[in-house]
Formats: structure tokens, sequence, C-alpha cells
């Protein structure tokens, strides 16, 4: 039996002001294309199919679309919630999808077993069991206590989601016994996992209260499809728990980055191999940094890479030209007449601190407006009526941003 393993796609997600639909239509007509040259049986998508809790229309049309198209392939789907994801919005059409070979998780479900899917071959008979483990909000998971330092709640969360897998698995493992067939076990995740590398830059990220979770207290399953970190990776160098990263650069720190989804592919109840599948690009980017000679001779170099109707985007840091006052308009000059098109110019300076952001080795672009009140509230003292007093009024302040009237 054979998955495909992808994640991240962010739909609707703008790229300092320049949309990405022609990227994901692409993406998305590629991934249907290698589903039927691989002969795929179920495709998962490990989290934050969407950029918002709030995607534009043609977010969703693409959506509806690829799902359509997928249909014509024969192959299952199966859609995790992501932090990114609303969770009501990918409910909404949940019992709808289920017609039509989409299971779609949007978060944690009240019936645990409703979290256990059977995945099926082509010829209609069982080939997995799936621990399909959407991204676990805290309290989904765990009631305020008051007191708790912020190592405690981290620490409680570590747990309660270890506790969840382990529950689950035991569940599948229950099934498996009943059915008599040697299925392998796949469990899914959407978190930030010990020693993840976010970007070229290595560095630890962190979600909601919970720094990163450990590879050990995973449960023994055969293969875990992972998604939230864009990198694609191994996690605590094991084979079988895998980050597929995004399909595209989400970031000018993700540039370089060979893109890929995850063919996996097993045989007599257990893994047999994973096969990386390289993501065509879709649209260049490019970063180059120096002086203003020398980024003349970097423009010229990169401009074989882009088109008239396919420029590269550019991210310029400028060296050694501080003192000048009109630094955007020379930059730009500079690429006059080629192919390129210039998205952001930064003067390069010393390294300083970045508040909020330094304590968690983590940029703001990476955390949503929700996970940084999570990550102020968390590292609070105070006592329960407290919490959930200032829970309600970041709901009443965000319900009033999104709608003023």
């Amino acid at each position: 039996m054979r998955i495909l393993h992808t994640s991240d796609w962010h739909l609707g997600q703008h790229f300092m002001g320049k949309t990405r639909l022609d990227e994901h239509q692409a993406f998305l007509s590629w991934l249907v294309e290698q589903v039927r040259q691989q002969e795929v049986a179920a495709v998962l998508v490990a989290g934050d199919l969407f950029d918002t809790g709030t995607p534009p229309s043609y977010a969703r049309e693409l959506y509806n679309r690829f799902i359509v198209e997928l249909q014509q392939t024969g192959a299952q789907l199966v859609i995790l919630g992501g932090n990114h994801d609303s969770v009501a919005m990918l409910n909404e059409s949940r019992e709808l999808l289920g017609c039509l070979n989409v299971s779609v998780i949007p978060g944690v479900l009240d019936a645990p077993g409703d979290h256990l899917l059977e995945l099926r071959r082509a010829d209609g008979e069982p080939g997995a069991l799936l621990c399909a483990v959407p991204f676990l909000r805290s309290r989904d998971l765990l009631e305020s206590r008051a007191g708790q330092s912020g190592q405690d709640k981290q620490q409680a969360l570590q747990q309660a989601i270890a506790d969840h897998y382990r529950a689950l698995f035991e569940l599948a493992e229950g099934r498996r016994a009943q059915m008599n067939v040697p299925l392998p076990i796949i469990a899914t995740g959407h978190l930030t996992t010990v020693g993840a590398r976010s970007s070229d830059s290595v560095r630890e990220i962190y979600i909601g209260t919970l720094e990163a979770f450990p590879a050990s207290a995973f449960p023994p399953a055969d293969y875990i499809a992972l998604g939230h970190i864009h990198r694609p990776q191994k996690v605590a160098g094991l084979e079988h728990v895998r980050y597929c990263g995004s399909p595209i650069p989400l970031s000018f720190d993700e540039v370089g980055q060979q893109k890929e989804v995850l063919l996996v592919e097993f045989a007599g109840g257990s893994l047999e191999r994973i096969t990386p599948l390289p993501v065509p690009v879709f649209q260049p980017l490019a970063r180059i940094d120096g002086s203003l000679d020398e980024l003349a001779a970097s423009m010229a170099e990169l401009a074989e890479n882009g088109s008239e109707t396919s420029p590269v985007w550019l991210e310029v840091t400028v060296t050694g030209d501080d003192y000048l006052s009109d630094l955007q308009p020379r930059v730009e000059a500079l690429a006059e007449g080629l192919p390129l098109e210039i998205l952001l110019v930064r003067r390069q300076r010393p390294q300083s601190g970045n508040g909020l952001a330094a304590v968690g080795g983590e940029t703001l672009s990476e955390l949503t407006p929700e996970e940084v009140f999570e990550r102020r509230l968390a590292a609070e003292q105070l006592a329960s009526e407290e919490e959930t007093a200032l829970e309600a009024l970041h709901r009443q302040l965000l319900a009033q941003l999104e709608d003023p009237a």
C-alpha cells in the first residue's frame, strides 16, 4: 500500500503583497498527477491546509477543486487541522466530504474512536489503520489550574499530548487484533518536536505553551506523518518519523530548500520504504546581499532564472551603503529591464534583541496572534478566574477587529 504525506499548504497566503494562487494551483495539479503515476491509495495532509482561519474564496475554490480532481484517481483523502486552520470552518463540510471518500479531522472530536480511521488499498481491502491526530490545543486537553507556573503548564500539556497518542494507539492495536490482519499503524501530528529545524538558520521553534514534544513520547507506530515545520526532515534521526515540509517556500528563509512530498510504502504489515518526491519550483525566489556594485552583478546572474511572465521574487540586503537616503530607488534601478521583482530591501544592521520572539528563538511571523496571546498568558501566574476573564476579553477584541461594525 502507498500513501502520500504532505502538509502546510497555506492556501490563501499572500507573500509580501503577492498572491500565491498560481503556485498553489500548479502544485495541486502536480500532486494529483503524482497520485495517478505512483498509484497512491491515500493522501494525508498533516495540517495548515489554509494560511488563516478565514481564507479567501479563491483558496476555498482551490481546495474544493482539488478534492473533485482527486476523486477521479480513487485515492482516499485525509485532512488534519493545523494551528492556522479554523476548526469551525473545516467542520462545516466534514459530513458532506465524508460522502466523497474524504475524512476531515479539524480538531479534537467528541468520540476518541472518530480519530481512528481505516485506510484501504486500491482493491478495497484494509491497508492500514490511521491514528488521525490534528493540531492539539491546550484547551482541548487540559483545564487551567490556579497557581500553575509556565513550566508546570508546559509539562502538563506534554503529558496530555503523550496520553492522547497512547490512548489512540492502544485503540488501534485493539482494532487490529479484532480484524486479525497484520495492518501497519500510522499516526499523524501537527506540532513542534525537539530539535526540529525551521529554516536555513537552524533554531528551535515553539508553538502554544509547549516548547517541543520529544520523539520518545510518540507511540511505536510504523510511520508518523508530521506537519507544522516547513523544512522536510527526519525527527531525532528516526526514519519513520518525518516532516514532509511545505510544498512551496513560505518565506525567504526557505529559499534554497528542496521542497518535497513523501511517498510512503507498506508491505506485509510494516513500513517498506520512504521516497521523497521533489516538488518543482513554480515561482523562483532568491536572496542576495552585498554593496550596490556587487548587487548589480548578482542581479544580472539571477536574471537567467526569471522570465517576463515569471520574474524572480527577490530579497535584497545592502551592505556598506548605510549612508544613502535613497537606497530603495537605487536598488530598484539596478533591476530595471531584468526579469526580477524586488519584494524586500534591507540594510544590514547589527543584531539586537528581538523581544518576545527572541525568548522562544523564533520570529513573530511564525506565530498567529492567538499563539502570541497564549504565550504571554502561559508566562503569568494567574488564578483560573483571571485567566478566563482575560481569554474572554481577548476573544471580544478579536471579534471587534474582524467586525468593526
